[in-house]
C-alpha cells in the first residue's frame, strides 16, 4: 500500500513540474506558461506520465544483485546507454553506450549501434565474470533499438 502511494505521490509532482511548461513551435523549445489547459500540454504530460509509470511498475518487480545485475536501457533520440547495476550495493558494475569512441567511430542506423552496445556491454561482463542479467528495458517498448541492445547482449553471451 505504502509503495502504491509513493508512486501516485511522485506521479503528482511530475504533473505539477510539467505543467509549468509547454512545447512551442512543433515542439523545438520549452516555454514557461500560464496553468491552462491546450492540447500540446496535454500531450506532453501524457506521454512523460505514461512512461514513468511504466517504468516505477517495472522496477517494482526486479532488482539486481551482486550475482546477477540488472541490465538497464536508457534511451534518447540520438543515443543508448546500458548499464549493468547492482541494486543491493546501489553501484554501477559495467557501463556502455554509443557514445563509446569504438561504437561511434562505425557508421550505421541506430539500431546497428545498439546491437554494438549490446555486444560491448556482454564483453564487460564476460570480463567480471557474469552471465546472468536481469534485463529493465526502462519503460520503453521492447522493439526497435531497445530489443537490438537485448539481442546484441545476447550474442554476447549474456543470459536473461
Amino acid at each position: 500500500m505504502s509503495a502504491r502511494w509513493s508512486v501516485r505521490k511522485l506521479v503528482r509532482r511530475l504533473v505539477n513540474k510539467l505543467k509549468k511548461w509547454v512545447l512551442v513551435g512543433g515542439g523545438a523549445r520549452l516555454r514557461r506558461r500560464r496553468q491552462t489547459s491546450t492540447a500540446k500540454y496535454a500531450t506532453m504530460v501524457t506521454k512523460a506520465i505514461r512512461r514513468q509509470k511504466i517504468k516505477f511498475r517495472i522496477r517494482r518487480k526486479i532488482s539486481g544483485t551482486t550475482l546477477r545485475p540488472r541490465l538497464s536501457v536508457f534511451r534518447s533520440n540520438t543515443d543508448i546507454y546500458v548499464q549493468l547495476i547492482d541494486d543491493d550495493n546501489s553501484k554501477t558494475l559495467a557501463s556502455a553506450s554509443s557514445k563509446d569512441k569504438d561504437i561511434a567511430a562505425q557508421k550505421g542506423t541506430k539500431s546497428e549501434k545498439s546491437k554494438l552496445v549490446g555486444a560491448a556491454i556482454a564483453r564487460k561482463a564476460a570480463e567480471l565474470g557474469l552471465k546472468d542479467v536481469i534485463f529493465d528495458r526502462g519503460g520503453y517498448l521492447y522493439h526497435g533499438r531497445v530489443k537490438a541492445v537485448a539481442d546484441g547482449a545476447r550474442e554476447g553471451g549474456l543470459n536473461f
